[in-house]
């Protein structure tokens, strides 16, 4: 049975099952409908829980068939997690999760509950999945389309008695948000939440409107360095402000891809206004087609009338390299460690973006990532 999450609570009204599988690529959400099982199982008596991680070849997979059939008539109810991180459970834990399917009916002393990662077409036909839709409740977790995602901020901030002003301010005060967070709802979730805090409704629960600049402030103010002012410094030319942020960032643990992420958006919104300025568009209308906003507008506008497409070329050729050293391929003539990969992608980028003004200035920086 195929069960969408938005389903859950009518789901719930009818009862629990003993079987659901989650899978998808949206941790948050999966996580937020995991708890939400978790929460109405406790209600119905699921007291104790346990939770097994299958990662590896040589996971044994018997404890699980144990954990699952070992309550009893006088034992609490339980809840049983079966984690799989590969997605892939191997020839063992196939044979497995088909035993503990047909299993699970009738067996109502025990919920169990199965997460994994987003599926491949042939992992989906596997007889082992196949069982777990047959027998229990499957849920997929898609990832929320970049159209439908500033509508899916303002129901979250509409939760916690927040929205953003109407008209034109409040759409595009929703499009930075959904554009600074695009790709990573749990990102996403950590900033509602934290507007929560900053902007708690009054006394009488009145809806509180948050303007774009109260957005904008608590969602760039992440850090000491984040990847936003870090995209700021670099269309900014300020190459050595540039690789002191890249060392915090990586002294803080930031994610190499998310870094990767920052700048190559960059770049690919700087081709898409440049190609729309070439096709005749006003700059302003281009930036704003382009959800270019607020600091960001401003450097666009310096950096690219003197940019040719011949350099943006090039840029997104580097970033495309770039994405493979994060992820651990090698290119040649490029560093192989991640961060020195970034450091001269960014330089890169700064030494386009170096406004050519006289006087003292920052150093910039040559294609290559040497300071000159």
């Amino acid at each position: 049975m195929n069960l969408a999450a938005a389903q859950l609570s009518e789901h719930l009204k009818r009862g629990l099952k003993s079987l659901y599988t989650l899978h998808g690529d949206e941790p948050l959400l999966m996580q937020e409908f995991a708890d939400a099982l978790r929460t109405a199982a406790r209600l119905q008596g699921y007291t104790e829980r346990t939770v097994h991680t299958a990662a590896g070849a040589h996971f044994d997979w018997s404890g699980v068939l144990a954990s699952v059939g070992s309550s009893s008539l006088f034992a609490d109810k339980q809840i049983v997690e079966i984690r799989i991180p590969g997605g892939k459970p191997g020839k063992d834990g196939s044979v497995a999760l088909q035993q503990l399917a047909e299993r699970a009916q009738g067996h109502d002393a025990t919920l169990t509950l199965i997460m994994l990662p987003r599926l491949d077409s042939m992992t989906s036909k596997g007889a082992w999945f196949g069982a777990l839709e047959s027998f229990g409740v499957t849920v997929k977790f898609d990832p929320i389309d970049r159209r439908a995602l500033p509508q899916w901020i303002a129901q979250r901030l509409q939760l916690q008695g927040q929205r953003v002003a109407a008209g034109e301010e409040g759409q595009r005060t929703l499009q930075f948000f959904a554009d600074r967070v695009e790709g990573n709802l749990l990102a996403a979730h950590q900033e509602i939440q934290k507007l929560s805090l900053l902007y708690p409704p009054g006394a009488d629960n009145a809806c509180v409107v948050l303007g774009f600049d109260q957005v904008e402030n608590a969602v760039l103010n992440v850090a000491r360095y984040d990847v936003f002012k870090l995209s700021e410094a670099v269309l900014g030319g300020h190459a050595l402000r540039v690789a002191r942020m890249l060392d915090g960032l990586q002294a803080e643990g930031t994610a190499e891809v998310l870094v990767h992420w920052a700048l190559a958006e960059d770049i690919r919104s700087m081709k898409r206004v440049k190609d729309a300025l070439s096709a005749g568009r006003p700059m302003p209308m281009a930036l704003r087609e382009n959800r270019v906003w607020g600091a960001r507008e401003k450097l666009f506008e310096r950096v690219l009338p003197g940019m040719s497409d011949t350099a943006l070329a090039q840029l997104l050729h580097a970033a495309h390299k770039v994405d493979g050293i994060v992820k651990g391929l090698k290119q040649p003539d490029w560093p192989l460690d991640s961060w020195q990969a970034l450091h001269r992608l960014a330089g890169m980028v700064c030494a386009q973006c170096a406004a050519p003004l006289p006087g003292p200035r920052e150093p910039r920086v040559a294609a290559n990532g040497a300071r000159r």
